[in-house]
């Protein structure tokens, strides 16, 4: 059953849980204390609001930056990802495969203002070698959901 609740809430967190427990065909309690209980398990870390700035007055910068780093003895990569990832412009932080070591997603306001955090705050710290910055011109789908698709026409075919 966990399989089935987190497949239904990763495309609709917003899902009624009497709806969600109709389809899985349990009681609304049952779907409730698993929710609960993976959610204690931190199988469940959270619920997210996909937001396509773009389309809003407040628009926001996404970077894509590649981090070579000095692992440190006895802790690996660890350490300097969780200072990475405690500041609050940083959304994701990512132990990759290849020339880099850490991806590090991040937002800001401008192109300046990334490419500050990047200059004065990630490319000082001890342990960083070099950066790569890419900036996002477009998304065209994030999460599995399509952002600026064509639009589907929702109207019945209606045939003589």
């Amino acid at each position: 059953m966990r399989e089935k609740i987190l497949t239904f809430i990763e495309k609709n967190s917003r899902i009624d849980l009497k709806e969600l427990a109709i389809i899985l065909g349990v009681d609304e309690v049952s779907v409730a204390n698993e929710l609960a209980a993976m959610e204690k398990e931190r199988i469940i870390c959270g619920y997210h609001t996909m937001i396509d700035w773009s389309k809003t007055s407040d628009e926001k910068v996404t970077a894509l930056i590649e981090v070579r780093v000095t692992p440190q003895r006895g802790q690996g990569f660890d350490n300097i990802a969780e200072r990475i990832y405690n500041y609050p412009e940083v959304q994701s932080v990512y132990l990759i495969s290849g020339g880099f070591d850490l991806m590090v997603i991040l937002e800001g306001k401008t192109l300046r203002q990334v490419s500050q955090f990047v200059s004065d705050k990630l490319s000082t710290m001890d342990s960083v070698l070099s950066t790569a910055t890419h900036f996002i011109l477009k998304k065209y789908k994030e999460h599995g959901t399509i952002l600026d698709g064509p639009e589907k026409d929702e109207r019945m075919l209606v045939t003589p």
